[in-house]
């Protein structure tokens, strides 16, 4: 693997003779593969072999090889979702620091990892408002969310600037900006050609727009959560310090093993306490993060999760993709369930029969062909599932079933 000259100088500087040998060892390496299991759809199935499980992250493993996860049905069910490990850590943050429901906004959320484990790991009342600038991004974003099944969830798009004129108040902001991606390095060798020292500058200058354009948005006392998926300091501990300087806040800790082998600042004379994953050092793709209380004046209550749904709608200008489960769509003159109702964790299997497929019928389901139900299988909407996971809907006509799930969802090859 070729690095660009100008981050070997920076990097092997930044990290050290020892953590540099370790990182250039690692990207020799298979990248390690890891998933997080959906608490609200896993049922304690034996599902890899040989998991290894995340410290960090109580619903989190490590796997021996990376499966082609397209072809799991499981996978589209929403029962897991593969995550990098060291992005796991925000569940660690999590539940050191929120006890009571709160309302959280996810500011880049897309394709969605940060989201559905934000989902996961807040008390229940909780409710989450998972935004994407980006429509493409956006809308796989919300594939993602409505295949966990939370009812819990908006999705919207919406710029940070946008966001901040709604007056929706949150307790909790959590930033995983747009960066330079050194992280990614090891598994999207694009992302090497593309870095550059004037990409960095940009990137850091973008990361604190987005931070200024939304700081209204989080209540006096509130939590931010920083993150990069990058190790350089401008990006990290540069912008945690700006933070804290020009907008008003405090560096705040959270409990910790020696044996995570985690990182510190590595910014001289600033010994605050943020978490740095290093590829080599920690069995995971590169992960900075640190987490922030609001200390300068502004709203002290936010919005609160009872009435943030109700207040979300009156703003014009907030562009809502979802709110909770859609459950029906018109299509001519009949209303169609919709596939997210199937994946719904609300959703009442007493109103609509059940058909388990083998998985080569689950595989052709996704890939949205028609087949044949078993005989008796009641006429009309009927939901497939594969090991009792629904996947989705196809209405029963007799001799042939008519495949209902979305075509933007669907497999591309089998």
């Amino acid at each position: 693997m070729q690095l660009p000259e100008e981050f070997i100088t920076y990097t092997s500087s930044l990290f050290g003779p020892h953590r540099w040998q370790q990182f250039l060892n690692s990207l020799n390496e298979p990248a390690p593969v890891s998933i997080r299991f959906n608490p609200f759809k896993y049922r304690q199935e034996h599902l890899f072999p040989g998991t290894i499980p995340v410290p960090w992250c109580k619903q989190g493993v490590w796997l021996e090889d990376r499966p082609f996860f397209t072809l799991d049905p499981l996978f589209h069910a929403g029962v897991y979702y593969v995550q990098e490990a060291g992005s796991l850590f925000l569940d660690h943050i999590l539940r050191h620091w929120i006890k009571t429901p709160v309302s959280v906004l996810d500011l880049c959320a897309a394709p969605g990892g940060k989201s559905t484990l934000l989902r996961a790991a807040l008390p229940a009342g909780s409710v989450l408002v998972c935004n994407e600038p980006d429509r493409r991004r956006a809308n796989i974003l919300l594939e993602n969310m409505l295949k966990q099944g939370h009812p819990d969830v908006l999705v919207t798009h919406n710029y940070p600037h946008e966001l901040a004129k709604t007056n929706l108040i949150f307790d909790v902001l959590l930033a995983d900006v747009p960066c330079s991606g050194e992280g990614l390095f090891r598994r999207d060798p694009e992302s090497i050609r593309e870095w550059n020292v004037q990409n960095v500058h940009f990137c850091q200058d973008r990361q604190r727009k987005i931070l200024r354009d939304s700081w209204n948005c989080l209540r006096q006392g509130g939590l931010l959560i920083y993150s990069t998926c990058t190790f350089n300091m401008h990006e990290n501990e540069e912008n945690v310090r700006w933070i804290c300087e020009e907008l008003g806040a405090e560096v705040l800790s959270v409990p910790t093993e020696l044996s995570w082998n985690i990182t510190g600042s590595l910014l001289a004379n600033w010994n605050q306490p943020v978490y740095r994953f290093i590829p080599g050092i920690t069995q995971t793709e590169g992960l900075f993060m640190a987490v922030l209380r609001k200390t300068s004046t502004g709203t002290a209550r936010a919005t609160s999760p009872n009435s943030l749904r109700e207040q979300a709608h009156k703003a014009r200008i907030l562009h809502i993709l979802s709110d909770g489960i859609p459950k029906y769509e018109q299509k001519g003159k009949e209303m169609i369930p919709t596939t997210a109702q199937a994946l719904s964790i609300d959703l009442p299997k007493q109103n609509y029969p059940c058909v388990d497929v083998s998985l080569e019928q689950a595989q052709r389901y996704l890939h949205r062909e028609s087949f044949s139900l078993p005989p008796g299988t009641p006429r009309g909407f009927v939901i497939v599932t594969y090991q009792k996971h629904p996947l989705g809907f196809m209405k029963n006509l007799g001799d042939r079933a008519n495949n209902l799930y979305p075509k933007n969802w669907a497999i591309k090859k089998l």
